[in-house]
C-alpha cells in the first residue's frame, strides 16, 4: 500500500468508508485494474480504539469523528450531533456494527420509486458475497438484563423471540441482534477489516491517508464525446496542506457518505443552480436534487434506575432489541427499540433530568420516518460545514411524533413484565407522572436522537426523474465518468439499520465497473 503517490488511477473513489472499502477492494482483484482511494482520516489498523467494538461510544465527538451540527429543529431536539467518521472504514469503524439485511419490503419500495434493478429479488445474492463475518451476539456477551428484556418483551407484546435477524424477512420480533465483529475479541469486521485489511499490499491499490477531497475536476463535452461533462479527477489536500490533483482515467466513484457527497458536488458547481448562484459557486450543472431528501431514523429515550450495577459482559451495551408492527397493513415493522445496558441521558439531562448510577434505556425509533429534510452549503469555502436541516417530525399528519409516543407507552408495559421488571427500581425520565399524549409527545421530541443514520441526499431514481441525482446504474444524471455509491443514493430509508444495505450498494456497484471494464477492454 502506498499513501501518497497520487497522480493517475484508473478508478478514483473518494472516502474509504463502508462502500468505498467494498468497491476499492473488489475492483483491485483485477491485476490490470488501478484504483486510488481518498480518505480524510487516518488508517484504523493496529488502533484498538476503532477496532475495539465495546469502545464505540468513546469514538463520538472525538478526533475520528467530523461532528456535524444540526440545524434549529422548531418540532426536534437542535441540539443533535451528527457524528460521521474520519477513519479507514468510515461509520463501519465507528458505529455499533449492528447487521441486518434490508427488508425484501425496503428493496422492492426502492424499484417502486424508480431505482430498476434494485428490487429485493435483484439484490439478495448481494448479502451472501459479503466478506464480514457477520454472527449473532455472542453467548458469552448476553448480558443477563438485556436477556430479561427479550423475555418481557415476548410476553408483553406477544412477539416472536429471533434467533437471528437475517435468516428470514420479518415484520415484528425481540432478541438479540446480529453484528459484523468476531466474539473471541471483540473486535470489528468493519468494512475496512473485511475488505481492506487483507489486501493492503496490491501494488494496484493505493490509498492516500488523511487526505481530504474539496473539489471535483470536469472537463468538457468535448472530452467527454457525449455532449456532457466528464469528471476527471478529484482535487485533493493533504495532511500537510499540499493541494493536488488525482486524476482518473475511467470514472471517479464519490463515497462519501449522505453529507460529504452532496457536499462534494455543491463545491464543484453540480447542485441546485439558485443554491449556488445565491453563494457565489460557477454553476457548472444544475441539478436541483443534490441535497434534497435528506432522511434519518430518529428516536427518543426512556430510562430507567436499576436496583444496582448490570452486569458487565455485552458486545457493544446495545446488543437486544424489538421490532413492532402497529399497523397490520405496514409493508414490515413500523416501530423498533434498542435495549441500552446504559443510561442514555445526554439529552433528557439538557432538560433537568439527572443520570441515575446505574440504569437502562430503551429507544424508540421510527423505521420508516415520513419528514424529509435537507442538507445546503452556507459558505462557498468547502472547510465550512454543510447545514443539515432534517425537519425532524414536519410530516403532515405528525406519524413520526406518534410514532414515538407509542414507543414510550410500549417500553412501560415492557418494563412492567417479568423477568425484567424485577430489575427496575423506578422510571427517570420522562418519570411515571408524563402521562398525557400531549406530555409524552413533547417530552419524546425534546429528547429526540438520532441512529446516526442519514441518507437519501443524492437519491437514486429513474432515468427520467428530474428531482434524482443518479440513475439506477449510480451514474450522475447529465455527468460522464462518475458514480456515486453510499447512503446517499437512498430513495427511501430502510426500516432496519443500514449498513449492509450500504455494503450491499458498494457490491453492486463494483460489479457495474468491473462489467463496464470488461466491455470496453483493457485497452486505455
Amino acid at each position: 500500500m502506498t499513501k501518497q503517490n497520487l497522480n493517475t488511477y484508473d478508478y478514483v473513489v473518494v472516502g474509504g468508508g463502508t462502500a468505498g472499502s467494498v468497491i476499492a477492494s473488489r475492483l483491485t482483484e483485477n491485476p490490470d485494474i488501478t484504483v486510488a482511494v481518498i480518505e480524510g482520516g487516518p488508517s484504523d489498523v493496529g488502533r484498538d480504539d476503532v477496532l475495539t467494538l465495546r469502545r464505540w461510544m468513546g469514538l463520538l465527538g472525538g478526533e475520528l469523528d467530523y461532528d456535524y451540527p444540526t440545524t434549529e429543529q422548531p418540532r426536534g431536539n437542535s441540539h443533535i450531533r451528527h457524528s460521521r467518521a474520519r477513519v479507514l472504514g468510515g461509520c463501519s469503524s465507528h458505529n455499533t456494527l449492528i447487521a441486518f439485511r434490508p427488508l425484501p419490503s425496503d428493496w422492492d419500495e426502492w424499484a417502486a420509486a424508480g431505482a430498476e434493478g434494485w428490487d429485493a429479488e435483484a439484490m439478495d445474492p448481494y448479502f451472501d458475497r459479503l466478506r464480514n463475518n457477520i454472527v449473532p451476539v455472542d453467548e458469552a456477551d448476553r448480558n443477563a438484563i438485556a436477556r430479561d428484556f427479550v423475555g418481557a418483551a415476548q410476553s408483553a407484546l406477544a412477539v416472536p423471540r429471533v434467533e437471528g435477524f437475517n435468516k428470514k424477512p420479518f415484520h415484528e420480533g425481540v432478541g438479540f441482534f446480529d453484528l459484523a465483529y468476531h466474539p473471541e475479541n471483540n473486535k470489528r469486521s468493519s468494512a475496512s477489516v473485511a475488505y481492506l485489511h487483507p489486501f493492503l499490499d496490491r501494488p494496484n491499490l493505493h490509498i492516500a491517508l488523511e487526505t481530504w477531497a474539496y473539489k471535483l475536476e470536469l472537463a468538457g463535452p468535448i472530452a467527454s464525446g457525449t455532449g456532457n461533462l466528464r469528471a476527471t479527477g478529484v482535487h485533493v489536500r493533504t495532511k500537510d496542506g499540499e493541494e493536488r490533483l488525482v486524476r482518473a482515467r475511467r470514472e471517479v466513484l464519490v463515497c462519501a457518505g449522505a453529507v460529504d457527497t452532496p457536499r462534494l458536488l455543491l463545491h464543484s458547481g453540480i447542485g441546485p443552480r439558485v443554491d449556488l448562484e445565491e453563494l457565489g459557486i460557477p454553476v457548472v450543472h444544475d441539478l436541483p436534487g443534490v441535497g434534497e431528501n435528506l432522511l434519518d431514523h430518529p428516536e427518543s429515550v426512556i430510562v430507567w434506575e436499576t436496583h444496582g450495577p448490570i452486569p458487565e459482559n455485552s458486545a457493544m451495551d446495545s446488543d437486544a432489541g424489538l421490532f413492532v408492527r402497529r399497523d397490520p397493513d405496514s409493508q414490515g415493522p413500523d416501530l423498533m427499540f434498542h435495549f441500552y445496558q446504559i443510561p442514555f441521558t445526554d439529552n433528557p439531562e439538557r432538560l433537568g433530568y439527572e443520570r441515575p448510577p446505574h440504569g437502562v434505556s430503551m429507544t424508540p425509533n421510527i423505521p420508516k420516518p415520513r419528514s424529509r429534510g435537507r442538507l445546503f452549503l452556507t459558505s462557498a469555502d468547502p472547510d465550512v460545514k454543510p447545514a443539515l436541516d432534517f425537519r425532524y417530525f414536519t410530516d403532515e399528519d405528525d406519524y413520526d411524533g406518534r410514532t414515538l409516543v407509542d414507543g414510550i407507552k410500549l417500553a412501560r408495559e415492557i418494563a412492567k413484565a417479568q423477568p425484567l421488571a424485577g430489575w427496575l427500581k423506578r422510571e427517570v425520565c420522562p418519570g411515571p407522572e408524563v402521562t398525557s399524549d400531549e406530555a409524552i409527545g413533547e417530552y419524546a421530541r425534546k429528547v429526540a436522537h438520532t441512529v446516526y443514520h442519514p441518507a437519501g441526499t443524492c437519491r437514486m431514481g429513474a432515468f427520467a426523474d428530474e428531482l434524482a441525482v443518479v440513475s439506477p446504474d449510480l451514474r450522475v444524471r447529465g455527468l460522464d465518468g462518475i458514480r456515486i455509491a453510499d447512503a446517499s443514493v437512498f430513495p427511501t430509508m430502510p426500516a432496519v439499520n443500514p449498513m449492509i444495505g450500504v455494503l450491499m450498494v458498494g457490491e453492486k456497484c463494483a460489479e457495474l465497473l468491473s462489467a463496464a471494464f470488461e466491455e470496453r477492454g483493457l485497452a486505455r
